[in-house]
């Protein structure tokens, strides 16, 4: 069910971005559902009940996660979704980024909107310096996005995550607040 009226903690032309909560199971399931064509074999998001109700609660709990839900302005519905994860304080203030567009969505540069306004959420409110994003080398559209919001490559990790049954290759892509450029107009 769209949230027509949803409070964003940021807005961009033509996606705003929200917390999780737990009463967008049913949209979101049904979002991961349409979308697992997209997604494998990169992502595995929740699809179920209760597979939602515990990724939520998790994002929603846990003070070293943060999770947000890329929107559409025009109705509401769920495009995709950002998480930062492993949010570490003290001198390190850094997250690491996870992310999906929903099939609907994808290829229309609305994740592209909505990272732009979670990275700068998250060196913002939140007092992050640092976010980083790990990719599987063959997922094309991820390492665009990531270039494309000003990540920069800083190395390459042999069997760094579990994914899929497998120990998986991934590209280490990070940004900093220093190197986020400043928006027209303040």
């Amino acid at each position: 069910m769209p949230h027509h009226a949803a409070r964003y903690l940021a807005e961009g032309p033509r996606v705003g971005i929200r917390p999780f909560t737990h009463a967008d199971g049913a949209e979101f399931t049904a979002r991961a559902r349409e979308s697992k064509d997209l997604h494998r074999p990169w992502l595995f998001p929740p699809d179920s009940a209760p597979a939602y109700a515990a990724y939520a609660g998790r994002l929603i709990e846990d003070p070293a996660k943060a999770g947000f839900l890329v929107c559409e302005k025009t109705d509401g519905s769920l495009a995709g979704f950002i998480t930062v994860n492993n949010i570490v304080e003290g001198a390190f203030q850094c997250g690491a980024l996870g992310y999906g567009a929903f099939a609907h969505a994808a290829g229309r540069g609305l994740m592209r909107e909505a990272l732009d306004l979670v990275v700068r959420y998250a060196f913002g409110p939140m007092r992050l310096h640092r976010l980083e994003i790990n990719v599987q080398p063959a997922n094309a559209a991820s390492i665009a996005l990531a270039r494309g919001c000003g990540f920069r490559l800083e190395g390459f990790s042999p069997d760094m995550l579990f994914i899929d049954g497998a120990w998986r290759d991934h590209e280490r892509w990070a940004i900093t607040a220093e190197m986020l450029p400043a928006r027209p107009g303040g």
